[in-house]
């Protein structure tokens, strides 16, 4: 389907990922069972969605960065954009959600941290990941990034990074640590869109075809060689046309799908979570003016 009835099941499953990804899982229930029994026995047992919702960023980002989304991303650029969305839109909330606050507080309560407790102001996480994802997706260093392997691993690592700082800012898993009110995270999640929408008007009124990762079969087999082992160009002699081969439709409209399932992903995923936010506002404001609902603990965000 798709095309994956071509590869290898090493190729469209990348086994060292898997296992890598396996012992984040493993290494996660242990911290959280006998680790927090030992080093933090007063610290409530974490609860059973919190489980679900780490193990699910996991398998998401697994599937985006390692799995066969991974591969059918390097066919298809509707693909490519489905799997950015959940890299750098679902699974790091996800991740948040999911890792209990005596975690955090144990690794960034070092001294070390303290000097660079100002890359987590919200402002520049804001700009931050907005920039570098907005910068990928031009062109000339879409095209760079995918066909350098080394750059590769490096940019999208930065990226985890800065999505994680950025959606710290919303999701607060440290409440005492929550820089932002509930209003302000309102504009927070209006100003992500906002920032996020060059990027995707660029890919969706592009009146032509812009990345020749998806167009150019000599960049397209260097690109494919981040998915499959020995000598990529055999694809070309395998598959005639190279990228043209797999076209599930034609390169521009396959373009313009991509940017859209990007945008759709965006506004889904900060219209509810503005909903959820706007309901917890609320629900604290009418509290302070009705004895009928408790009052809000300090420092919960």
């Amino acid at each position: 389907m798709f095309g994956l009835q071509y590869f290898t099941f090493a190729e469209l499953w990348s086994p060292l990922t898997f296992f890598l990804f396996a012992a984040i899982v493993l290494l996660y229930f242990y911290l959280i069972g006998p680790w927090r029994e030992r080093h933090y026995p007063q610290e409530p047992a974490v609860t059973t969605w919190q489980r679900i919702w780490f193990v699910s960023a996991v398998v998401l980002y697994y599937m985006a960065q390692g799995g066969a989304l991974e591969l059918l991303g390097h066919l298809a650029f509707t693909f490519h954009m489905t799997n950015m969305s959940i890299s750098y839109l679902i699974a790091p909330p996800l991740a948040l959600l999911g890792i209990p606050a005596f975690l955090w507080k144990h690794v960034f309560s070092h001294r070390f941290w303290r000097p660079l407790r100002f890359l987590m102001h919200p402002l520049l996480t804001l700009v931050f990941f907005n920039m570098i994802f907005s910068i990928y997706h031009v062109p000339m260093v879409f095209d760079y990034v995918m066909t350098h392997y080394f750059v590769h691993e490096v940019y999208y690592f930065v990226m985890l990074i800065a999505a994680l700082m950025m959606w710290w800012q919303i999701i607060s898993p440290v409440k005492e640590w929550s820089r932002l009110t509930d209003v302000k995270k309102m504009g927070y999640i209006f100003a992500n869109g906002v920032l996020l929408t060059p990027a995707c008007a660029l890919i969706i009124f592009a009146g032509a075809p812009l990345y020749a990762t998806y167009s150019d079969p000599g960049v397209w087999v260097q690109a494919m060689g981040y998915c499959v082992g020995g000598d990529p160009t055999r694809l070309l002699e395998q598959f005639e046309g190279g990228p043209a081969f797999f076209r599930i439709m034609p390169l521009l409209h396959d373009q313009q799908a991509g940017g859209v399932i990007m945008k759709l992903v965006q506004e889904v995923m900060y219209g509810a979570i503005l909903a959820y936010v706007f309901k917890q506002w609320f629900k604290r404001e009418h509290g302070e003016s009705d004895d009928e609902l408790p009052t809000p603990q300090p420092g919960t965000a």
